[in-house]
Order: structure tokens, then sequence, then C-alpha cells
């Protein structure tokens, strides 16, 4: 295994000005977190060229990751008392999560109830779609940079196409809608495989999402001239798509959207490098290990796991919660020249 510090969690700064006296998770800026993307475990079966060293990391100990009962605790205080209205399950990949189905059924029963969707890449979904739609899924992303098997064997080293797509199948036979496939183009790889993405999943009915590739790989070798832009994407696109904006409002969606060849298919861009959306963002994020961090780019994080290991109560923890988001700044600042990568890879921090 590769050794890679992910980050001893600290408590972040808090700007000068009071907080207001709100039990939302509101920040200095005016922004309201109502989305939380919850990892539960660092661990993942594939070995992503733009994410990890082939030979995987040095994974969390189990001591240190949420317990279910903390966890749902902790999920229980997000909805009931800071307002958060949806929980997208994380990883690493959240399907290798012992007791997965109980712990989306625990989140299905809070009231009021929360969205619950999954990001996942698809691997083992086949034979458990059904039973986590039964338990409280609501909706699902599943990873796909490409549809040809030996490209697929060289940007996530495994052989498991088939069962990626066999997941995708599964999901949507199982009534989870929509199901959204993301996409991640690398220069000099597989960027000539935008237009037959886009056309499976028309063809398929999946709502297709390019994400630009983001500077949290483990290995900190993350290279703007290396990174297929939302422009470059788009581009791709229009040489054999008529491409309209679309006309729905985006809000807090990381997502740009556009409707293809007039409708009713549609593809959308997070564009997080060229196109920060940082002003109307709605995110907070728990790491597996129980840490709260305002931004996935922050380099600051608030250890929920030790308070509630220390038998803090529920309102401590949710103070602890609002002042860490309090602290948010107002962008990720990746164009800024003083941008330092996060410490913590994707993989240690959630999608």
């Amino acid at each position: 295994m590769t050794a890679v510090n992910l980050g001893i969690p600290r408590v972040a700064s808090v700007p000068a000005s009071p907080r207001p006296d709100t039990p939302a998770l509101v920040d200095s800026f005016g922004r309201v977190a109502t989305d939380l993307r919850v990892s539960l475990t660092d661990r993942c079966n594939l070995r992503c060229t733009y994410c990890m060293p082939a030979e995987g990391l040095d994974w969390m100990p189990s001591s240190q990751v949420l317990t279910d009962d903390e966890l749902l605790r902790l999920m229980r205080i997000a909805v009931e008392s800071l307002g958060i209205t949806d929980i997208r399950l994380t990883g690493g990949e959240p399907l290798m999560r012992k007791g997965l189905t109980g712990l989306v059924a625990g989140m299905a029963a809070l009231r009021p109830r929360p969205r619950l969707s999954m990001t996942t890449n698809g691997i083992g979904l086949a034979a458990r779609a059904a039973e986590l739609v039964d338990a409280g899924l609501d909706r699902i992303n599943v990873s796909l940079d490409t549809l040809d098997e030996e490209l697929f064997r060289q940007i996530t080293r495994r052989d498991r196409l088939r069962h990626v797509l066999e997941g995708l199948a599964a999901a949507k036979a199982a009534g989870l809608e929509p199901v959204k496939i993301n996409a991640v183009l690398l220069r000099g790889v597989n960027e000539h495989e935008a237009v037959t993405l886009l056309r499976f999943a028309l063809d398929n009915g999946y709502h297709l999402r390019f994400i630009e590739q983001m500077p949290l790989d483990a290995q900190h070798g993350w290279r703007r001239d290396e990174m297929v832009t939302a422009g470059e994407i788009l581009d791709l696109l229009r040489s054999e798509f008529t491409l309209t904006v679309s006309d729905e409002p985006r809000g807090g969606a990381p997502a740009e959207k556009w409707t293809v060849d007039g409708g009713p298919g549609e593809v959308g861009v997070i564009a997080s490098v060229t196109r920060p959306f940082c002003s109307a963002c709605e995110r907070t994020r728990l790491t597996a290990d129980g840490a709260v961090r305002s931004c996935l780019f922050s380099n600051s994080e608030t250890d929920l796991r030790a308070l509630a290991r220390a038998g803090a109560r529920d309102e401590e923890i949710a103070r602890a919660w609002r002042d860490t988001m309090w602290g948010k700044l107002a962008g990720h600042e990746i164009n800024e020249a003083g941008f330092a990568q996060p410490i913590r890879p994707m993989s240690a921090i959630g999608g």
C-alpha cells in the first residue's frame, strides 16, 4: 500500500462576526447548507488512475470509522436540528460498507424524511439495487468513464466494465429515477468517447453528467493543462448534437444542463474548475471518520466523532457543525495563486 497522509481533523476557523442565532447551517456569505454528502468508507474496489495509486492506499482503521449508531446519530442531528433535506452517500465506494441497507433504512426513517441518493462505481449494484430501493434509496449516480473494455481496464486497473453496466440496468429496473452517470474525461485517454457516452445514455434513458477532473488525487499529480475543460467537452458534444441551455432553474445544483437535439434528453457538465459555482453552494460534508468539512477543497475540518465519543450532547455537536459552516470561505480558490490541494484525497473526503 502507498502511505498517504489523510489529514488530522482540526477545528475550522470562525469569522470575526458573530454567527446568527439560527438552527440552519448558514455561512457568513448567506449561503445555507441543506445538502449533506456523507462518506461511508474510504475503501474502494477500483484503482482509477486519477484518484489513487495502483496498489491502493492505507485505509482508515475500523476503529476510526464511524459506527452505524454514531453515523445515524449524526444524520439525525443533521436532519432534525440543522435543516438537512438531502443526504448523498459516498465513499470510497459506499457499496463496500457493511450494513449499508440498514443504514439507508435508518436514514429513510428520519423525520422530516430526507431525500436519499448514492454515488457508486456500480460494482455489486446489480445484486443490491432492489433491496436499496426497498430500504428507501431514492436516486443514484454511477461513475462510468468509458464503454471500451480495454480502456476501462486502463483507467480503473480492473476488468469490471460488465458489472458496472449490469448495475446501471438493475438500478433503472428497480425504479431509481433518474439514474445518472458521472463521467470524467482525461486528455489523451478517453475524451474521444464524449459523444459515445452521451449516445449510450440517451439510448438507455440515463442522465449523463461530465465532470471536470479536479485536484483531489492521492498522488497530488493533477495538472491544469491535462484537464479536459467544460468548454472542450461541449465542443466535442456539439460535433454530433444540438445543445440548448436548459431553462430549468439551476439553484444550487453543481451541473449546468443542456437539452439535446430539442429534448427530452439532456446532458450536464460539472465545471468545478473553469466555471465555479461556489456562490450557490448548499453542501456540507462528513467524512467516514466523522470530520465535518465546509467545502470539498477545505484544509480545515471539525472532528465530530471525538465530540460524540467524549459524550457531547446533541446540541453541542450541532453547535460545532454550525460553527464550522459559518467559517466557510467564499470559494474553493482553485484558480487563485495560493491554492493548496487538500491533504485528504477524494477517497478519504467523500465525493
